[in-house]
Parts: C-alpha cells; structure tokens; sequence
C-alpha cells in the first residue's frame, strides 16, 4: 500500500511539473487540459511498474481527443521515471490512436511497431 501512495504522490508532482510547462507560451491551454484528462484517466495504465495493461474506455475516449504531439512536446526526464513512454504507446495504439513512428515523446521515439 506504501508503494501504490507513494507512486500517486509522485504522479502528482509530476501533473504538476506539466502543468507548470503547459503554462507556458510554448504549449496550448487545449494541451494543458489533455494532460489533465490523460492522468485523470490513464495514470493507471502508463506508471512504469507492472505489465501492459489495457486501457478502459474512459482512458481511451479522453487519448483519442488529446493533442499526441502537444502532450509529447513536454515530457522532460523527470517524467519519464515515472511514466513508461512505451506504455504511452501502447494506450494509445491500443484505442485506435494514431501515434506515428518516429514521433518523439520526451526521450523516447516510438518505434514502427510498439
């Protein structure tokens, strides 16, 4: 139980780093509410522990409205130790995303096939 608190407080420091950067003139107020809707609803299936999951509906309706390349544009390292970019991937192509090789999300550049 420790752990599960411990990675929500650390999800949250990390919604509010994004947030910070979202607020800048660089990033679009529609991208800062993605990312608000993409932890609110998918935080579960993207945290680096553990298996591919798939996602729920909820989190699918709310990856397939958001703004990939936006969101993408402001993953920092921080985030990435927290969040497995590969899992991003996953979500995403799993709910009929399209989420086009060679994309750079923070660090991390999706694959042909992830």
């Amino acid at each position: 139980m420790a752990t599960s608190n411990t990675s929500a407080w650390a999800l949250m420091v990390v919604v509010g780093i994004m947030i910070l950067f979202v607020g800048s003139s660089q990033v679009s107020a529609d991208c800062e509410a993605d990312v608000r809707d993409l932890v609110a609803k998918c935080r579960s299936f993207v945290l680096k522990p553990g298996p591919n999951v798939p996602p729920s509906e909820e989190c699918c309706a709310v990856a397939k409205e958001a703004d990939i390349p936006c969101v993408c544009s402001i993953v920092t390292p921080p985030i990435e130790l927290i969040i497995s970019m590969e899992k991003v991937v996953y979500v995403a192509r799993t709910c009929g995303v399209d989420v086009p090789p060679g994309l750079q999300c923070g660090s991390y550049v999706v694959p042909d096939s992830a």
